[in-house]
């Protein structure tokens, strides 16, 4: 008999407050209640300041809710989220090393030999195509190259679970097509759940299984939850010229348009750092 997979995040009515410097208390969300299986590729959209970030740093264990309980394959989160990759919007690569060694890192602080972590950095540099530039710096890399070091940095480590911040933002179009196919076919490979924060609803329907819509904040809820209808593997030029992709784009525009523009008419009051 098939045993049944834990959960890989469970955010249980998460509650998340600030206190901002004139004592008040800002909720940047309000009890949050998702769940995103083993294997399950899920997008979080919403309008600007509605706490999507905040989301994914409290399931990355960086932000404890003020109520609410958060659980990582059905065991309570008490402290940093150990299981989890996180791939940030900005670069975190470090200026003086090249790629490989940006790479390799990841193993050599967990007390791996440099020839075995070095050997798996050009493994994973390969994967990403990026194989013949493993001595190049950051600054002699493109943005979209960048991100594939990131990318390449963050899956060494073999994480169970991805958190990704916008990680595709700073790029130009048809870069981050580029990468969003990079990123399925590696996914593919291994089916980690991933949670993935987006401001681009295209972005979300052709990369997720699911699309999680945000309201406007403050006190920000999670008011809806599509399963996205189309068939894997995807190709993202070619899966956005599709019927199901549109109809479903519709629909969910439908509810998050309102709420975008909640959002733009009270960025001006939101505090700094919630998104």
């Amino acid at each position: 008999m098939e045993t049944t997979k834990p959960t890989a995040v469970a955010l249980d009515d998460a509650t998340v407050a600030f206190r901002l410097a004139d004592s008040r208390v800002y909720t940047a969300v309000e009890q949050a209640r998702l769940r995103i299986e083993h294997g399950e590729f899920v997008a979080i959209v919403g309008p600007t300041g509605c706490g999507k970030s905040t989301l994914l740093n409290v399931a990355a264990g960086l932000l404890k809710p003020a109520s609410g309980a958060v659980r990582i394959f059905d065991q309570p989160l008490t402290g940093l989220n150990r299981d989890a990759g996180y791939l940030f919007q900005a670069d975190a690569l470090f200026p003086w090393k090249t790629a490989i060694d940006n790479v390799a890192i990841g193993l050599e602080i967990k007390g791996a030999p440099r020839a075995h972590a070095l050997e798996r950095a050009q493994g994973w540099l390969t994967a990403v195509g990026l194989g013949a530039f493993a001595g190049r710096y950051p600054h002699m890399l493109s943005g979209g190259q960048r991100k594939r070091v990131g990318l390449a940095q963050v899956l060494i480590r073999d994480p169970k679970i991805l958190l990704m911040d916008e990680p595709f933002g700073p790029l130009d179009a048809q870069t981050r097509q580029i990468m969003g196919n990079l990123l399925l076919e590696l996914w593919n490979a291994d089916r980690k759940a991933v949670l993935f924060v987006t401001h681009d609803l295209e972005e979300a329907i052709a990369l997720a299984d699911r699309v999680v819509i945000m309201s406007a904040g403050p006190s920000a809820r999670i008011i809806g939850d599509w399963r996205v209808p189309l068939a894997r593997p995807r190709d993202i030029s070619e899966v956005r010229m599709e019927k199901e992709f549109h109809a479903l784009h519709r629909e969910i525009w439908s509810v998050l348009k309102d709420e975008v523009m909640k959002g733009y008419a009270q960025s001006s009051e939101a505090p700094i750092g919630v998104a």
